[in-house]
């Protein structure tokens, strides 16, 4: 096995272990159905985007493990980055607080609704990296870097960040939380934040974007921002 893939499958691990800790934790017991059945649907919607990028690009995959706040080069985004590493776990916490101490209880169809969202919003990120090879984790310009205004560029300028925010709202029904939506709120605003700072960086740092930019007039979501 390559390096590479070693420490893909090492992260991906980790990332799992991780959300195991951050359900499993607060919500006090093992006995948590939504949260096993949302970990399966994550992990294998992750797992299948991982050996993807490993036989078609690992180049892509080198480029997706770096990130956090530490690997941003822009001040702004560094900032953006740590807040949005800590809504993103209050987005996983918060339900399962939640079911601890139930302040609300999704019903079953809102449960299997919000997985759909989860891996919907997960196809939709895929689409994006089959399309895009230069969808790095954090916000720069590589060598060789063109605009793509292809595929799910066509329709919006963030198609990523539209995966997101299919996913996220996903999340605290799955968990079988109405409550947990709230937290969905500041993550859903730094996407928002992080999409405009992202928008100024690029008309500046790469050729044909601004071009891009007002030949493909939704942002976001189509036909709205």
């Amino acid at each position: 096995m390559k390096d590479l893939d070693k420490r893909a499958f090492g992260g991906l691990v980790w990332l799992l272990a991780s959300m195991g800790v951050l359900l499993f934790l607060p919500a006090w017991t093992l006995d948590y159905r939504e949260a096993w059945i949302f970990l399966v649907v994550f992990s294998a919607s992750v797992l299948a985007i991982t050996l993807y990028l490993m036989k078609n690009d690992p180049r892509l995959l080198e480029r997706r493990m770096h990130s956090g706040p530490g690997a941003e080069k822009e001040g702004s985004q560094k900032v953006i980055q740590f807040i949005a590493t800590i809504a993103f776990i209050a987005v996983i916490v918060l339900p399962a607080m939640d079911h601890r101490f139930a302040w609300s209880v999704a019903p079953l169809y809102a449960v299997v609704a919000g997985d759909v969202f989860v891996a919907l919003g997960m196809l939709v990120i895929f689409l994006v990296f089959k399309e895009n090879t230069f969808a790095s984790a954090t916000i720069e310009v590589d060598s060789g870097q063109k605009v793509i205004s292809s595929g799910p560029y066509a329709l919006v300028r963030h198609p990523m960040y539209l995966g997101a925010l299919i996913m996220l709202l996903g999340v605290a029904p799955a968990l079988g939380s109405w409550f947990g939506l709230f937290a969905a709120i500041p993550l859903a605003l730094v996407i928002v934040w992080r999409l405009l700072d992202e928008e100024e960086f690029l008309a500046r740092s790469l050729p044909g974007y601004s071009e891009y930019r007002n030949k493909v007039k939704y942002r976001l979501v189509p036909f709205i921002w």
